[in-house]
């Protein structure tokens, strides 16, 4: 006669998966700070549909340049005006939600010219969004999670320098790092700092880039280019999507195909993360968020 297998056998591997699929941290990550009419920071984080909010961007940096915050019509930061969001970061905190400053963005003035820069500015971002100390915080008194790299101008060189700079002060207290390439690889600006390992959240940019994005009821572009992403050093990946067609030019996949065609697909990626949405503004328009956060 056969053993008999325990119930609690069969069921004790499922529930391991289980938690294991829930410490992935499978979430929506969301760009808030580019357009005044969003609503305010713990507006989004209100809602219960991010696990990650970029607040962007510090546009202006390295050439010689003072570091600057953009924040579109939010808040004024050269009369520091930006630091009432401190409280609003922190309550995005309590509610477990991962709160990174973006760097970059697709119009700014932004560079990084050196190593000596690099370290520069992994000594600026800690001392005045992380865990270091400064008179001048531009949003207050806040501990920011991480910091997020959208770099799409200013070359391709030192990005990995800086990222092993912010990593330097792990030691500390952790700062996640992510990065939000555009879906060509190598990406143009970020392909040296991803190959260093040190992205916990690389969330690719699946718009507005026509070879690798989703068009005209067609996924293949788009899943072929995520299996390539899957390859890379990013020890987590998420589909950047738009979350209206008016926010991007192209690659607008609605939520319908989303959920049914596209997520089933590339879940099955040890390294799926979730999905990140640009952005916040729109996602409200258009309730995108709402409507793929049960599949996600």
């Amino acid at each position: 006669m056969a053993p008999r297998i325990s119930p609690l056998l069969v069921l004790f591997p499922l529930l391991i998966i289980s938690l294991l699929r829930l410490s992935h941290g499978a979430g929506i990550a969301v760009y808030w700070g580019q357009n005044g009419n969003e609503g305010s920071l713990a507006d989004a984080c209100n809602t219960g549909n991010y696990q990650f909010v970029n607040i962007a961007f510090l546009s202006t940096f390295g050439g010689g340049q003072n570091p600057q915050l953009n924040l579109a019509g939010h808040c004024d930061p050269s009369t520091n005006g930006c630091t009432k969001f401190s409280d609003e970061i922190k309550g995005c905190q309590g509610r477990g939600i991962k709160v990174l400053l973006s760097l970059g963005g697709a119009s700014g003035s932004y560079s990084l010219n050196s190593a000596d820069e690099a370290t520069q500015l992994a000594n600026y971002l800690w001392n005045n969004f992380l865990g270091g100390q400064s008179s001048s915080r531009p949003l207050g008194d806040a501990v920011l999670d991480g910091i997020d790299f959208d770099i799409e101008a200013g070359g391709g060189s030192h990005w990995d320098e800086l990222a092993k700079a912010l990593n330097g002060f792990s030691s500390q207290k952790k700062v996640y790092l992510a990065a939000a390439p555009q879906c060509p690889i190598p990406d143009a600006h970020l392909d040296s700092a991803i190959q260093t390992g040190l992205f916990d959240y690389v969330w690719v940019q699946f718009y507005n880039n026509p070879p690798c994005q989703y068009s005209s009821g067609n996924t293949n572009n788009l899943i072929n280019s995520w299996n390539q992403w899957t390859s890379s050093q990013a020890k987590q990946l998420f589909l950047g999507v738009p979350a209206s067609t008016a926010a991007a030019g192209s690659g607008f996949i609605s939520a319908d195909v989303l959920t049914s065609q596209v997520l089933p697909t590339i879940k099955s990626s040890p390294k799926y993360g979730g999905v990140m949405i640009w952005d916040r503004y729109n996602d409200g328009q258009s309730g995108y968020s709402n409507a793929i956060k049960g599949s996600v």
